[in-house]
């Protein structure tokens, strides 16, 4: 039995792993969609949300069932209770790839993306990849010093974030207000996929050490744990 029990701990780190490569796959095709025109891959990644969504139903269910039947303690009821945070999180990193990728779809054939703040996008969507990379080796690992290093890639998001703003206020910005809007979510989108990924990175700290991570205002970084 406990060979069973620990093979469904095994099972449930897998579906997260899983997970975790289908929101890095779904915001890598709805970032080159969105740059590119490509309707195919904003196509795809728009009906490839539903499989993130069933993971996450079927991956709570079983998680229940488990501390329901186990009656868990100590590290394995913090994976467990941990997994549903993380599960969310990784769920919610799907939906807002799937944004992304409906701005594509909707200002088909036109690029939706204007040349001025085409550079600060890739930079978002080339930030969003690296964290959910870090994402599913903290994960795979429970590598607690990587996981805190996502915190300096989050800033680096937010300095985009930023500077896309000043760019949408500028005097010099032609593309109107629809075009404004566009980016305003857009820009939104990535910063909150930032913000999943460090969200799960204190979840998994909280699963190494017992502990979770301070969060520091606004920004969803840690530095320090809560007693």
């Amino acid at each position: 039995m406990r060979d069973i029990y620990h093979d469904e701990l095994d099972e449930i780190g897998q579906t997260l792993e899983a997970m975790t490569q289908l929101v890095q796959d779904a915001m890598e095709r709805a970032t080159r969609a969105l740059l590119d025109g490509d309707l195919a891959g904003a196509e795809r990644v728009i009906s490839e949300d539903a499989h993130i969504d069933a993971l996450r139903e079927e991956l709570n269910d079983r998680t229940f069932q488990i501390i329901a039947r186990q009656q868990p303690v100590a590290t394995d009821l913090r994976v467990l209770i941990a997994s549903t945070h993380l599960v969310t999180d990784l769920e919610r990193m799907g939906d807002l790839a799937l944004h992304v990728a409906k701005v594509a779809r909707m200002r088909f054939p036109e690029i939706a993306v204007p040349e001025e703040v085409r550079d600060v996008i890739s930079q978002m969507g080339s930030v969003a990849l690296s964290l959910v990379g870090k994402v599913t080796a903290v994960i795979k690992g429970r590598d607690v010093a990587l996981a805190q290093a996502i915190e300096a890639e989050d800033d680096s998001m937010d300095a985009l974030h930023r500077k896309l703003f000043t760019l949408l206020l500028s005097p010099n910005w032609s593309h109107g207000i629809e075009s404004a809007i566009d980016m305003t979510l857009l820009g939104r989108y990535y910063e909150r996929y930032a913000d999943h990924a460090v969200a799960i990175a204190r979840q998994v700290v909280y699963i190494v050490t017992g502990k979770m991570p301070e969060p520091l205002g606004s920004g969803g970084g840690f530095t320090q744990f809560s007693g």
